[in-house]
């Protein structure tokens, strides 16, 4: 009897481990793969340069499932509200997914407000580098945001498929992050 209690524990926190990994390969102080890629804001497209943003200061990344879900609007929406308060703090905020660069134009402008560039990643190559792949539904990316200090090495990180706090985590990463290196 005790061997089989035993024997169902070990198979329950095995089948917890498979269910809940870690997400993110990329932790706190590691470098964050550079990456350039093609973006929309305000419905237009651009190349957007990781590295060229970094100069600038630090960089909230967040990766979102699918343009126009309801929790992905949802959290590009709270975001785009944010954006004032992540600039008077020195960073820039970009949002990335697999979905096409034409999606992403349409929803740069309907649910990021035209106030923050959308990413498109089809081939996977930037949502694989921050190991955000969706273990689950590998055609989309987690819900996943960091924040990259300038100096191009993970300050915070955060994984949660449900969208409400990702902007008040990394707003507040932001802050905690050292004077110089906020308003680089």
């Amino acid at each position: 009897m005790a061997r089989s209690i035993l024997s169902r524990i070990a198979l329950m926190t095995a089948i917890a481990a498979l269910a809940h990994p870690a997400w993110a390969a990329l932790d706190i102080g590691d470098p964050v793969p550079k990456f350039t890629a093609n973006a929309a804001l305000g419905g237009k497209t651009f190349r957007y340069s990781l590295a060229d943003a970094l100069a600038k200061g630090p960089v909230v990344l967040y990766f979102f499932p699918a343009a126009d879900s309801n929790d992905c609007s949802i959290e590009a929406h709270a975001f785009a509200e944010a954006v004032d308060q992540f600039a008077a703090l020195g960073a820039t905020v970009i949002g990335v997914s697999a979905d096409d660069i034409d999606t992403l134009s349409k929803f740069s402008v309907k649910s990021c407000q035209s106030r923050f560039p959308v990413a498109s990643d089809e081939a996977k190559t930037v949502i694989n580098g921050f190991d955000a792949l969706m273990q689950t539904r590998p055609d989309f990316a987690n819900r996943l945001s960091y924040v990259i200090s300038p100096d191009g090495k993970v300050a915070y990180y955060y994984q949660n498929l449900n969208p409400d706090k990702h902007v008040e985590r990394t707003l507040n990463a932001v802050r905690a992050l050292p004077k110089a290196t906020a308003a680089k």
